[in-house]
């Protein structure tokens, strides 16, 4: 996507440029949010560690019972409801935003299909997600108490010597001392901050302090962050079950609508000609030994509409799967598909061999969708199709100088063309102004 750069012109800078990013940072919000995070983080890692070792330990003490299962399963479902609540805290927080683990049971409800309370405990005490909360719940609490030490550190100290000029005061009038003291023995010897030089050396360490605590609350919390999303979260695998879950789906609507559109083009076109075909024939043949001529001229219309069906089913085959694409592959295919397009288009396919059929047969139509979105909405000249192999990975741009404005909003055609490629972890990228000119990327795996 195209910048515009402009030079720097002085006294332009925008009103929040004007301050430096580092002294801003001490009163922004996130700060307070994090540190609000880290204070809370204790009480929250305490109980959670208290429940997590105390019905671990009676559940292990009771597996000499018919007890000790259930109340694993207790302490697990315990620690998986606990994480809930920590999710909860860093999204609102730390905004963070953890996924929801994998659910306890399946939609089948366990193995065999089973459901009930056993089936739900056992299926938490297999669940790796479940244990994952209990590792969650040992390892936070020391985790809490060093971030919580820090937190409280950096943010008493820095505000606290930062305005110490303002509470200054406080100690020769109400506790008999000339200034905050330092340190002290027992030989009556100590050090007070009551000078003009040790107050203001005591502010200027206060504000370093405070400039670096947002940096040091970030660093605590990234820890924090990436304790929630590993432990909490759900696992690597399970979201790429989801995600082939939600690409099946993707698929099966997508297969379900192209019959639906094969039927209807079959019922609306080329069944309807040869059912008028039919009766045209036979209107012929009770006029053949009456009157020659008109049947005749009842025949020649019905081998009019003979060529018409064929030319609809040899269109309707053609959007099923092209021939010339099965035989000489994607090179000739689009090269077939352009001369068709209202608008002058130059194809160049580089590719070293042909990619899976499947693939070749998603690219194609993907071409032949832009290509169809050109000649109806963009207004375009021209237009380019590029295509090549880049690792393995096969990549088409598409590129037209129309009015521009295209986009994958929900309802368009190209949503729906991002969902297909999606589905065979594939990725589109538009990139259309307002004025255009459009390109269109489309990056598919090879095989």
């Amino acid at each position: 996507m195209a910048t515009a750069y402009r030079p720097y012109e002085p006294g332009t800078e925008p009103r929040g440029h004007l301050v430096p990013a580092a002294l801003k940072a001490p009163f922004q919000a996130r700060v307070w949010r994090e540190f609000l995070y880290l204070v809370i983080s204790l009480p929250m890692a305490i109980l959670t560690f208290v429940y997590t070792i105390t019905m671990i330990a009676l559940g292990a003490g009771l597996l000499i019972t018919f007890l000790g299962v259930p109340v694993l399963g207790a302490a697990l479902a315990g620690c998986r409801a606990l994480g809930v609540v920590e999710r909860a805290r860093a999204r609102a927080l730390l905004r963070l935003d953890v996924a929801e683990p994998e659910p306890v049971l399946g939609r089948r409800g366990g193995r065999g299909g089973r459901r009930g309370p056993v089936a739900w405990v056992g299926a938490l005490l297999r669940s790796g997600t479940s244990w994952r909360h209990v590792i969650y719940a040992l390892i936070h609490l020391p985790w809490a108490v060093f971030s919580f030490a820090f937190a409280i550190a950096f943010t008493s100290y820095g505000w606290g010597f930062a305005t110490y000029p303002l509470w200054r005061w406080v100690f020769p009038r109400y506790v008999d001392e000339p200034g905050l003291q330092v340190f002290g023995d027992d030989h009556g010897r100590a050090f007070y901050l009551d000078t003009p030089f040790e107050i203001t050396a005591a502010c200027v360490v206060g504000v370093l302090v405070l400039l670096l605590t947002p940096w040091v609350m970030r660093a605590l919390t990234s820890v924090d962050r990436i304790m929630v999303a590993g432990l909490l979260g759900p696992s690597r695998l399970a979201s790429r079950v989801w995600e082939l879950e939600s690409d099946r789906g993707t698929v099966v609507d997508t297969a379900a609508a192209d019959l639906r559109r094969i039927e209807r083009d079959l019922h609306d076109g080329a069944q309807a000609r040869l059912v008028a075909l039919a009766m045209d024939l036979g209107l012929a043949k009770e006029k053949l030994d009456e009157d020659p001529e008109a049947a005749a001229k009842m025949v020649d219309e019905a081998h009019g509409e003979v060529k018409l069906a064929l030319q609809e089913l040899r269109d309707l085959a053609r959007g099923i799967h092209p021939a010339i694409l099965t035989d000489r592959g994607l090179g000739p295919a689009l090269s077939a598909l352009s001369a068709r397009c209202t608008v002058p288009v130059t194809v160049t396919v580089d590719l070293p061999q042909r990619p899976a059929p499947a693939i070749e047969g998603i690219a194609y139509f993907t071409v032949s969708e832009l290509l169809q979105n050109i000649s109806k909405h963009s207004g375009a000249r021209t237009a380019e199709v590029d295509v090549w192999r880049t690792e393995d990975r096969v990549m088409l741009q598409i590129t037209d100088d129309g009015r521009g404005g295209a986009g994958t909003s929900a309802g368009s055609g190209l949503a729906g063309l991002t969902e297909r490629i999606d589905a065979v972890d594939g990725i589109l990228v538009v990139n259309s102004p307002a004025g255009g000119p459009t390109t269109v990327t489309a990056e598919l795996p090879w095989r």
